[in-house]
C-alpha cells in the first residue's frame, strides 16, 4: 500500500489528529481529502477558512517524499492506519488517536492488554516486582504494554517475554531508533514476540517532549495501567491521569514509605487506585483473561553443603551482603567467594549495591 497521502495530510499545518480523523471519516481516504472542494472541506466540523487555506497552500511533498523513501529503506517497519483491522481497537476510542502508527512486529491479536509503567530509577524491589507481575500477566494471556524506558519499563517487557507472552513497546522516538541503547537485544526480542510502536516519523530522536505525548498511546492501547514505583512528579503519574481520562482502570503497587520513589504510587492508592500485591488483583478486574500457561517449577540446584547453606539464606527478596554475613557467620572473603561460585552456576544474581537474590 502507498502511504504517500497519509504522510502528506499528516504534514499539513492545522490538521491535527482530531481533524485528520474527521476528514478521513468524511472523505474515506487522505487522497480524497486533497481532491475535495472548498465547500466540501468547510462542511467538516472544525475546518475553518484557515484550515482550507493551509490545505491549499501547504506543499506536503518534501515530508511525504522523505517519509515514503525512509519507509522503503527501513526493513521490517510497516504503517498501520486507522482503517486497518490491525489498529488497536481500544486506541481508536481515545479523543485523539494517531492517524497511523509505525510498527515493527505485529499488533494483530493483542487481545487483553495491561500497561505497566514506573520509575526509570527503579529499585531492586521495583524491578523484581515488575518482572514477576509482568511474567504472571503474560502467562495468563494478557499483553503487557510499556514504554521501553530504563527501570520499570525494561523489567515489564523482560517479564512478559520470560512469561512466553506478548508485549508492546510504545516509543518516544522512531521505531528505527534504539533507545535506550543498552536495550538493543530487548528491542529485537519485543519485535519478534509483539511489537515496537511509534507515532513519530522514522529517524525521530528521543526528545524529552515526545515521552509525555506517547503516554496516551500506552494507556490507550490498554484496559488498565499499573504503576510500580513513581516519584511525586513523574511521567508515570501523567500516564495514570491520562488513563483515568480515557476511562481505564488504574492500579498501583505499594512501596516503601521512606522512599521518595514510592510516593507517587502510594499517593495513587490513597486517591483510589487499586492496590496490587499479586496478579490476581488485576485479573479479577479483567474478565476474559485466560488460565495461566503451566511452566516447570525452577529446579533446586545441586550444590555442595556449604554452598547450599548460603543458598538457603537467599530468596526472591534481595539481601545485602552485610545481611548475609550476619546470617551465615562467614568472613567477607569466604562469603564473597561462595557467592561468586553460586553466581557462576546461575543459582543467584548480584544486583547493584552488593545485593543478592536467587534466580
Amino acid at each position: 500500500m502507498d502511504y504517500y497521502h497519509w504522510f502528506a495530510l499528516r504534514s499539513v499545518p492545522l490538521v491535527g489528529n482530531v481533524l485528520f480523523r474527521r476528514l478521513l471519516e468524511r472523505f474515506g481516504s487522505p487522497e480524497a481529502v486533497f481532491r475535495g472542494s472548498d465547500a466540501e472541506l468547510r462542511a467538516v466540523s472544525g475546518v475553518s477558512e484557515a484550515v482550507v487555506a493551509s490545505l491549499r497552500g501547504h506543499d506536503p511533498r518534501p515530508f511525504a517524499d522523505t517519509e515514503s523513501l525512509a519507509l522503503r529503506r527501513c526493513g521490517g517497519v510497516r504503517v498501520v492506519t486507522l482503517l486497518d483491522e490491525e489498529y488497536p481497537p481500544l486506541l481508536r476510542e481515545i479523543a485523539d488517536p494517531p492517524p497511523y502508527l509505525y510498527v515493527r512486529g505485529s499488533l494483530a491479536g493483542i487481545g487483553r492488554a495491561e500497561a505497566v509503567v514506573g520509575s526509570r530509577r527503579a529499585s531492586a524491589y521495583g524491578r523484581g516486582v515488575t518482572e514477576r507481575l509482568a511474567e504472571d500477566l503474560a502467562r495468563h494471556g494478557v499483553t503487557v504494554v510499556s514504554g521501553m524506558a530504563r527501570g520499570v519499563d525494561t523489567a515489564a517487557h523482560a517479564g512478559a517475554l520470560k512469561g512466553e507472552g506478548r508485549t508492546v513497546a510504545v516509543l518516544g522516538c522512531g521505531v528505527d531508533v534504539v533507545y535506550p541503547p543498552e536495550n538493543r537485544a530487548l528491542f529485537r526480542d519485543v519485535a519478534e514476540r509483539g511489537a515496537l510502536v511509534s507515532e513519530f516519523p522514522l529517524g525521530t530522536e528521543p526528545l524529552s517532549g515526545n515521552f509525555p505525548r506517547r503516554n496516551r498511546i500506552i494507556s490507550g492501547i490498554s484496559h488498565g495501567v499499573l504503576v510500580v514505583e513513581a516519584a511525586e512528579r513523574s511521567g508515570s503519574l501523567i500516564t495514570a491521569r491520562i488513563a483515568l481520562d480515557q476511562g481505564r482502570d488504574v492500579y498501583a503497587v505499594p512501596g516503601n514509605i521512606t522512599s521518595g520513589g514510592s510516593r507517587g504510587a502510594n499517593h495513587l492508592i490513597r486517591q483510589g487506585a487499586k492496590l496490587v500485591e499479586t496478579v490476581e488483583d488485576i485479573l479479577e478486574e479483567l474478565p476474559g483473561a485466560s488460565a495461566p500457561r503451566r511452566c516447570p517449577a525452577p529446579a533446586v540446584p545441586q550444590l555442595p553443603p556449604e554452598e547450599a547453606a548460603v543458598f538457603s539464606l537467599l530468596g526472591a527478596e534481595p539481601l545485602h551482603i552485610d545481611q548475609i554475613i550476619a546470617k551465615s557467620a562467614l568472613t567477607v572473603g569466604e562469603l564473597s567467594a561462595m557467592l561468586l561460585r553460586l553466581e557462576l552456576k546461575g543459582a543467584v544474581t548480584q544486583l547493584p549495591g552488593k545485593y543478592f537474590c536467587t534466580n
